[in-house]
């Protein structure tokens, strides 16, 4: 073991330019090498990507990461190129010549590691080449793993199918059956870990959990009552920070433009971004906000993962997102150095009687959610007991909410059974817990408390009840 560890750590000297590992990285690819399953809940900017990308180069075969962004496996494979190393993405996006130059690499067993987003790992010509018995699979990394909980449910169905990878490659792999599967997250409460858990079949995980909590990060509410008032609070705060790295949060693509074309007109220079943009165009994006050639980037929640910016000294929700998951996630991204980064979150008041636009967005969003649950209560009459499910299905999304309900179980990525158990209480009983969950954002945002200690007491139950930030508004008012 002693020899083992060694080696990664010259190997992370030497690629990484590294002297030694943080906690629990050694820890985590020493169970990765072992064939050991783990769950990882390490904050933003934690170094997660490294402890599954050292153990792949150090193993013969293939490591599969399943990645939810295109941006987020172009990043990484952009940095893992830059240092040599054999690692490619796929996805739907791609231009044919490039997709036929990886596919082929892959055939060939040229890759250490391999990013695809679960539609792509699970389309059949691509399992089709995975399932081949001469194909080593070293382990599954569930990157992001938050978004199976989040995303499975009601937008991307197929993390639902994800559990039935390893037992159907490993029924056709004989010669190699060890398989390891890794989650790593930056967000993830006991619910969160269960269902991660039971859904992929982890077996007996190790599991690394580590606060969120970071001193560095000041966290600021700012009620406004008008849609003038939030464009002057969002003036007013760029203008505090001119000189300063940072990012303006939106919900959707068409705000994001909106508000970044609004502030150009107010000579604020800046780009708008969000998952409809074309790669090249992404690229140069991220590129010239890392390289500083523009200060703040305004955009949606497709632009953060995976791109590392050490001295982001501020973030802005100019929206605010409906779980507090998702806030954790973005609100992470800055201050990586350790030096003070502040989060400041724009809302108007919860009546909506002067400013409705927040009411508006949490009314849309629980009504497009509260319609697929409906709809899925009467799909289940017609569904037969055992049938193949294709990825141009039109009920795909219905599948993934009987799946998270335990209504129906995946006998392989393209076959399921029904497994009926009173399916409309249990579809009940998940529309109270989406409710719960975007009440419990309001409640953050409202709380008279440490708001750190409001986010602890979500995401670690090893909080001590006397714990105060000391830098959040809240404590400041003190």
């Amino acid at each position: 073991m002693v020899s083992e560890l060694n080696l990664l750590r010259g190997k992370l000297k030497t690629i990484w330019g590294y002297d030694d590992f943080r906690y629990p990285q050694s820890q985590v690819m020493e169970s990765l090498l072992a064939k050991k399953d783990c769950l990882v809940v390490m904050p933003t900017g934690g170094g997660k990507s490294i402890c599954f990308q050292l153990p792949a180069l150090l193993q013969d075969g293939l490591t599969l990461v399943v990645s939810p962004l295109i941006a987020l496996m172009e990043n990484q494979v952009r940095e893992l190129k830059g240092k040599g190393l054999a690692a490619d993405f796929l996805h739907g996006e791609m231009a044919r010549g490039d997709r036929t130059g990886v596919i082929y690499r892959l055939e060939q067993q040229q890759l250490k590691l391999l990013y695809l987003s679960p539609e792509t790992l699970l389309s059949p010509p691509i399992w089709q080449i995975i399932s081949r018995p001469d194909l080593v699979i070293n382990s599954l990394i569930i990157d992001e793993a938050h978004c199976l909980v989040q995303w499975g449910k009601t937008f991307r169905p197929s993390y639902t199918r994800l559990g039935t990878i390893r037992p159907s490659l490993l029924s056709v792999k004989h010669n190699h059956p060890l398989m390891a599967i890794a989650c790593f997250t930056a967000t993830a409460d006991l619910p969160t870990q269960k269902i991660i858990t039971d859904t992929l079949g982890l077996i007996n995980p190790q599991k690394f959990i580590l606060s969120p909590y970071r001193q560095n990060l000041q966290l600021k509410v700012k009620q406004i009552w008008t849609p003038k008032a939030r464009k002057q609070e969002l003036i007013k705060f760029l203008d505090s920070k001119k000189n300063h790295s940072g990012l303006v949060y939106i919900r959707t693509r068409k705000e994001a433009e909106n508000i970044s074309h609004y502030l150009h007109q107010k000579g604020y220079n800046n780009y708008s971004y969000h998952g409809g943009l074309p790669s090249n165009l992404r690229r140069k994006i991220e590129q010239d906000w890392l390289e500083e050639k523009v200060k703040f980037v305004v955009c949606t929640n497709a632009f953060g993962m995976g791109i590392n910016k050490a001295n982001l000294r501020w973030i802005i929700h100019y929206q605010v997102p409906l779980l507090l998951s998702d806030y954790l996630q973005e609100i992470g991204r800055g201050g990586r150095d350790g030096k003070p980064s502040q989060a400041l979150s724009i809302i108007s008041e919860f009546t909506g009687l002067f400013d409705p636009t927040d009411k508006k967005t949490r009314a849309f969003f629980l009504a497009q959610t509260l319609k697929y649950y409906q709809e899925t209560e009467v799909l289940i009459t017609k569904l037969s007991n055992k049938s193949h499910h294709s990825m141009t299905d039109n009920n795909q999304l219905y599948l993934g909410i009987l799946t998270t309900a335990k209504q129906l179980k995946w006998l392989n990525p393209f076959e399921y059974k029904l497994c009926l158990n009173e399916p409309e209480k249990v579809i009940k009983k998940m529309i109270h817990h989406e409710k719960q969950l975007m009440m419990q954002m309001k409640d953050y945002l409202t709380t008279k408390h440490c708001r750190w200690a409001f986010l602890l007491g979500v995401f670690n139950n090893n909080l001590n009840p006397s714990f105060r930030c000391g830098v959040c508004d809240n404590c400041t008012k003190r």
